[in-house]
């Protein structure tokens, strides 16, 4: 089965907001949402609406490709035949999603040999919708995006997020007391896949965070990258569950290095 990023982006898209249609009206449904069960720790959630989310999107996308390779935040992983591999979170921010607060998302990517093609990452709530293919740009509903020019940390609006596991988040909550002063100020909004299209859109300068999945990266990480975003980890490595961090290139350096300092890739 051939795998055309484009095609694959459309097929993505599509089930997306499919999805988001799903999460959506059962959150809208109830006062106040129920949490299904929970994984690293009591505060690392699941909804219902998480698991019924991810069932459509597997559904979907096997009925279209269906030797294709799954990874999934709710059910794990299926290996395929051909090469590609779909990257899924089906509810990015379900703590949002929880408390009815509007800044969670679905995110699908598709890897081709292990490399991240086309991503699309869409906000239920907002009905916002951003896409991109690898050396196609990145686009928010339908329209090119692209990194701030901002070129000075101090002047950086900056975005991050903290684990669930209680001494990790003393440990970013020490680096983030470091890193306030340095910047213009900080914002934590709570789904990571959102945070990184920030940044492709240039509602943030910089996004940084340790301990993201496979699949709260992937799509918005290529999201970002296509805007300009320079995206990876600290001390040359890619980004990944030790640090991402995704900024407008006028900033990368100074906050790297700030990172590097503080050791924000370490617990």
């Amino acid at each position: 089965m051939t795998a055309d990023p484009a095609d694959l982006l459309v097929l993505a898209e599509k089930t997306a907001l499919e999805a988001g249609d799903l999460v959506r009206d059962r959150r809208e449904a109830v006062e106040r949402m129920a949490v299904a069960g929970t994984k690293s720790t009591p505060t690392d959630v699941v909804t219902e609406s998480d698991t019924a989310a991810e069932a459509l999107i597997r559904s979907r996308l096997f009925a279209a490709r269906p030797d294709d390779g799954f990874l999934g935040e709710e059910d794990g992983s299926v290996a395929g035949t051909t090469g590609v591999d779909w990257v899924v979170d089906p509810i990015d921010g379900t703590v949002n999603y929880l408390y009815g607060l509007p800044q969670y998302a679905v995110s699908i990517a598709a890897q081709i040999d292990g490399v991240v093609r086309a991503g699309v990452v869409h906000n239920p709530a907002s009905g916002e919708t951003w896409t991109a293919v690898l050396g196609g740009g990145a686009w928010l509903d339908g329209r090119p995006v692209r990194v701030s020019a901002c070129s000075s940390l101090s002047l950086a609006l900056v975005g991050t997020g903290f684990g669930y596991d209680a001494e990790r988040r003393a440990r970013q909550a020490a680096v983030l007391l470091e890193v306030v002063p340095a910047v213009r100020d900080i914002r934590r909004a709570g789904a990571a896949a959102l945070d990184l299209c920030a940044v492709a859109s240039g509602r943030l300068d910089a996004y940084y965070e340790r301990g993201l999945n496979p699949w709260d990266l992937a799509a918005g990480g290529l999201i970002a990258a296509e805007a300009g975003a320079v995206v990876g980890g600290l001390r040359g490595a890619p980004a990944g569950n030790d640090m991402t961090l995704a900024a407008t290139p006028g900033v990368a350096d100074e906050l790297t290095a700030l990172l590097e300092r503080l050791g924000a890739d370490r617990d």
